[in-house]
C-alpha cells in the first residue's frame, strides 16, 4: 500500500479520513430541494399520452374534446414540436458504420414501442391533463414487432426502421491474430452460451424536468433531474436554436441516476419545448409505471464465447461472439453501442494471453432504447470471462483460487496492454487475490460446503476478478464528435468572513461529491472541513466540465480541486509573507491561521488576511492585487482511462426444493487508487454489490411476443430489498494512479462490476454435485429447477 498523500496525524488532514457527508443531515431530515419539490409561478404540468402498441402507423389523431376540457392550455403532437425542434441521431463517428434514424421529441408518423409517448398535454395540474389524456383519440394502423434480437437478425424479418436494409445498428469485429492456432494446440477449450436479461435503473427519484422559457429575455432555464447539466446546456441550446448563453440547466439534489440520467429522453426534450411555445414553465415528472416504459433499459445480451488452455491450464486464447438488443434507436448523444463495445473489450482484461477475436452485432428492437447503466458493459464481460476461467478449471481439475493465480497478470508486469487495446498503467490482481483468499478463510468454508453436502445442504462459494473502467480521458467521446467534456473546472475563493467556497463541475447524486471535494480542499489548504462549501450543478454558476460519470468525479474533479486549493493556497500565502514580512515558504495554513512551516506557531487568521484583501487593500505594498479567488481546469492526459480492478467472493445456499438463493456473505477486494474517504468508497462498493445481486438473482424487464412489457411495476419487477442484502464485508489495496497528483481512481461502478459473475459462478459451485449448470442472468428459482429437471 503507497504512502498517503498527507499525514493523517495533522491538523486538517482529510484526505484518506472517514468523515460524513457535510448534506447527509439535509437530507435525511426531508429538506432536500428536488425537481419535484420546485414550484415556479404560472407554472404548468405535461402528461403525455402514450402508445399501446410496439409497433404501428399514426394514422389520425382527435384533440378535439380534450382541448375543450378547463384548465387545458396546449395539446402538442410530434408536427407541432418539430417546427421548433431539429432532429437528433444517437450515433458517434468513431463508430465507423454505425446508424440511427433521426428523432424528434414526439414521433410524426410511426410508434415504435409499448409506451412511447406519442401527444403531449399541458394543463394547470397534472390530474387535469391525464383527464384530457382519455379524450384523445389515436387511430393506429398496427404493424409488425420485431422483439428478439435473434429474430430481429434473421433475412426477411420485418424491419424496426422500414427503408432500411436490415435491424443492425451496428457491427465491430477485433482480431490480435493467432487465435485459429491457439485453439487448435489447444489441450483445452471449454465454451458457454450466456444470456443477460435486461434490467433498468429504479432510481429513487423518477426523471422529473421543470422548463421556464422567458420570452422577454430569450433565456431558457431548465431545472433538470440529470447528472451532466452542461451536456443538456449545449443540447437544449443547438435543438432550439438559443444560443448557449441564454441557457441555463441546474441539476438541485439527485434522488440517483446511475447512468440513467445522462441521456437525452424524448419527453424531456419536449417538455422544453412546451415551455417555449408556452412562454410559461412546464413541469413533468415520470411516475413509476411511465419510468419502466420510457427510462432506458441495460444489458440485453446474448454471449457466445470459448476460452483455449494448454495441458497446464495457462489461457491461450479467446473468441466472443456478442449480440446487444438495443431498442428501436440509438440514444443520444453517448450512443446505445457503448456497453457492447465495452463488453468485447473487457472480456478477458485481468488475464495474462495474447489472442483475442471478437464480433460484436448491436440490433434494433421494438422495445425501450438500452444504454448506459452503472458499470456499464462490466457485469457481462466479468461474467463471460469468469464463468469460462471456473469451467477451465474444473475441466483441469485445479481449484479455482490457483487458476487465477495461474493466469492474472502479475502485479509487477505493468504497463501491460491487452489484447483488445485497453492500455493498463498499474494493477493489483495478485495482492486481491491473496487478500480475498485470507479474509474468506477460503479453506474453511470449503470443508464445510463438502460436510454440508454430506446433509443435502448445497453451498457454493463463487470468485470473480474484474477491472473497471475510470476517469476516460478526451478520446472517450470527442473523438466520437459528442460534446461531452473530459475536463472539469474549480472555482475555489476565500470569502470576506475567511470561509471557503467552492464552485466545482462535477455534480452530486447522492454518492458524496461534495463530501470528498470539500475534503480534498479544506485538507490543502488548513481549514476544517466546515468552513468549506462545495456548489454543484448550476451552468450559470459553476465552471464547465464533464460532471459525474464513469466513475471521474475523484480521480478529475478531485485533482482539478486539488490543484485550485494548491494555487489559492499560494495566493493566502503570498499576502500574509507581505503583511507578516516573511518569505511565503516560510509559512503555512492550518486551523484556519497562518503558522510558521517549521514552529507551527500561529502568526495570523486566514480570515485577517481576507478582511486586508477584500476592505483594506491600501495597506498592501503598492502594486499589489490580491487573488483571493482562483479558477483551475483538469484534463487527463497519460492513459486513455485509469483502470481501477479487485475481485469478489460470494457464500450462498441454494434450496434444490424450491430453487431459492440465499446470499450467506459476500467479499470485495478493491483498488480505486488513493482513497479519499474509505467510509463512502465502502459504501458506494455495498451499494454497487446490492446492484449487481439485483440483476443477478431478481431484475428482468420481461416482454411478450408482441412488445408488451409484462412486469412493469414495482408489484413484479423484483428489486433486492432490505432482507435481500448480506453482510458485505471490504478490504482495499492501493495503487494510485501517476497521471494525477491525487492519485485517486473511480470506485463507483466496482461493486457492481462482479457481483453477477460472483453469484454465476457460486450458484454453478452450489449445483456441480447434481449435474446442473446455470448460464443465464437473472438466476432466478424457475431457472435453478429447470436446471435440476425437475419440471
Amino acid at each position: 500500500m503507497s504512502a498517503p498523500l498527507t499525514p493523517l496525524d495533522r491538523p486538517n488532514s482529510y484526505i484518506g479520513r472517514s468523515v460524513p457527508r457535510p448534506n447527509a443531515k439535509r437530507l435525511l431530515a426531508g429538506r432536500g430541494r428536488y425537481v419535484s419539490d420546485i414550484r415556479l409561478p404560472r407554472m404548468l404540468h405535461a402528461a403525455f399520452l402514450r402508445s399501446p402498441h410496439a409497433h404501428a402507423r399514426i394514422v389520425a389523431i382527435d384533440t378535439e374534446q380534450a382541448l375543450a376540457l378547463e384548465g387545458v392550455h396546449l395539446i402538442a403532437t410530434g408536427t407541432d414540436l418539430a417546427r421548433i425542434c431539429t432532429p437528433w441521431t444517437g450515433t458517434l463517428d468513431h463508430f465507423k458504420g454505425m446508424t440511427s434514424e433521426p428523432q424528434l421529441p414526439l414521433p410524426l408518423e410511426r410508434v415504435v414501442w409499448a409506451g412511447q409517448a406519442v401527444i403531449a398535454v399541458v394543463a394547470t395540474s397534472r390530474a387535469i391533463a391525464e383527464d384530457a389524456l382519455e379524450l384523445i383519440v389515436v387511430e393506429y394502423d398496427e404493424l409488425p414487432a420485431v422483439v428478439d434480437a435473434e429474430i430481429a437478425r434473421r433475412p426477411g424479418t420485418p424491419l424496426v426502421n422500414p427503408g432500411r436494409s436490415g435491424n443492425v445498428c451496428f457491427r465491430s469485429q477485433l482480431d490480435s491474430g493467432g487465435v485459429e492456432d491457439a485453439f487448435a494446440q489447444a489441450a483445452h477449450v471449454v465454451e458457454e452460451e450466456f444470456s443477460f436479461g435486461r434490467h433498468t435503473a429504479v432510481t429513487l427519484e423518477p426523471r422529473a424536468i421543470v422548463a421556464d422559457y422567458d420570452p422577454s429575455a430569450g433565456m431558457l432555464t431548465v431545472h433538470h433531474g440529470t447528472q451532466t447539466p452542461y451536456q443538456f446546456q449545449d443540447l437544449y441550446s443547438r435543438h432550439y436554436g438559443i444560443p448557449e448563453a441564454r441557457v441555463r440547466v441546474i441539476a438541485p439534489d439527485i434522488g440517483g441516476s446511475f447512468g440513467m440520467k445522462l441521456h437525452v429522453y424524448h419527453e424531456d426534450m419536449a417538455v422544453v419545448g412546451l415551455s417555449i411555445m408556452l412562454g410559461r414553465p412546464v413541469k413533468f415528472v415520470a411516475d413509476r409505471i411511465e419510468s419502466f416504459v420510457s427510462d432506458i433499459h441495460a444489458r440485453d445480451h446474448r454471449v457466445h464465447a470459448r476460452m483455449a488452455l494448454d495441458a497446464k491450464g495457462e489461457i491461450l486464447a479467446m473468441d466472443v461472439q456478442d449480440v446487444t438488443a438495443i431498442g428501436a434507436f440509438s440514444t443520444y448523444p453517448r450512443t446505445s453501442v457503448v456497453e457492447g463495445n465495452q463488453v468485447i473489450r473487457l472480456i478477458g482484461a485481468p488475464y495474462r494471453f495474447k489472442n483475442y477475436r471478437a464480433a460484436l452485432e448491436v440490433i434494433f428492437q421494438n422495445k425501450v432504447q438500452t444504454s448506459q447503466y452503472r458499470a456499464v458493459g462490466h457485469p457481462v464481460a466479468c461474467a463471460v470471462t469468469e464463468r469460462l476461467v471456473d469451467l477451465a478449471a474444473s475441466r483441469i481439475g485445479i481449484d479455482p483460487f490457483a487458476m487465477r493465480a495461474q493466469n492474472l497478470i502479475a502485479d509487477d508486469a505493468y504497463p501491460v496492454t491487452s489484447p483488445t487495446g485497453y492500455k493498463f498503467e498499474a494493477l493489483s490482481h495478485q495482492a486481491c487475490l491473496k487478500r480475498l483468499h485470507s479474509m474468506m478463510d477460503y479453506d474453511a468454508l470449503r470443508a464445510e460446503q463438502a460436510s454440508l453436502r454430506a446433509r443435502g445442504i448445497y453451498r457454493g462459494i463463487g470468485i470473480a476478478t474484474f477491472v473497471e473502467i475510470t476517469n476516460p480521458g478526451p478520446a472517450f467521446y470527442g473523438v466520437g464528435g459528442a460534446r461531452i467534456s473530459s475536463q472539469d473546472g474549480a472555482i475555489v475563493s476565500l470569502t470576506p468572513s475567511g470561509e471557503v467556497r467552492c464552485l466545482i463541475s462535477v455534480t452530486e447524486q447522492g454518492q458524496g461529491t461534495e463530501a470528498i471535494i470539500g475534503q480534498i480542499v479544506a485538507d490543502q489548504l488548513g481549514l476544517a472541513q466546515d468552513r468549506v462549501r462545495v456548489i454543484t450543478g448550476d451552468t450559470e454558476v459553476t465552471p464547465h466540465g464533464g460532471a459525474t460519470w464513469a466513475c471521474r468525479g475523484a480521480g478529475i474533479g478531485g485533482e482539478t480541486a486539488l490543484r485550485a486549493a494548491r494555487a489559492l493556497k499560494a495566493n493566502i500565502l503570498q499576502i500574509a509573507a507581505l503583511v507578516l514580512q516573511e518569505q511565503p515558504p516560510s509559512l503555512d495554513i492550518a486551523d484556519g491561521q497562518v503558522v510558521n512551516a517549521v514552529t507551527r506557531q500561529q502568526r495570523l487568521p486566514i480570515a485577517e488576511i481576507a478582511r486586508i484583501a477584500y476592505f483594506r487593500s491600501d495597506t498592501l505594498p503598492p502594486g499589489t492585487q490580491a487573488q483571493l479567488t482562483v479558477s483551475h481546469h483538469f484534463a487527463p492526459q497519460g492513459y486513455p482511462f485509469a483502470f481501477t480492478n479487485g475481485i469478489q467472493g460470494c457464500h450462498l445456499e441454494v434450496d434444490v426444493e424450491t430453487g431459492f438463493i440465499k446470499i450467506l456473505k459476500h467479499f470485495v477486494v478493491e483498488d480505486c487508487g488513493r482513497i479519499i474517504n474509505p467510509m463512502l468508497v465502502d459504501e458506494q462498493l455495498r451499494g454497487g454489490v446490492v446492484q449487481g445481486l439485483g440483476a443477478a438473482l431478481f431484475e428482468e424487464c420481461r416482454y411478450s411476443e408482441t412488445g408488451q412489457l409484462l412486469n412493469g411495476s414495482l408489484v413484479d419487477y423484483l428489486v433486492p430489498m432490505a432482507m435481500e442484502m448480506p453482510d458485505i464485508v471490504i478490504e482495499h489495496v492501493e495503487t494510485p494512479t501517476a497521471d494525477t497528483e491525487l492519485g485517486a481512481k473511480g470506485c463507483g461502478e466496482a461493486g457492481t462490476a462482479a457481483a453477477s459473475a460472483c453469484v454465476l459462478n457460486a450458484v454453478n459451485d452450489a449445483l456441480s454435485p447434481l449435474g446442473a449448470t446455470i448460464n443465464a442472468i437473472p438466476i432466478t428459482p424457475a431457472r435453478i429447477l429447470r436446471a435440476l429437471k425437475r419440471f
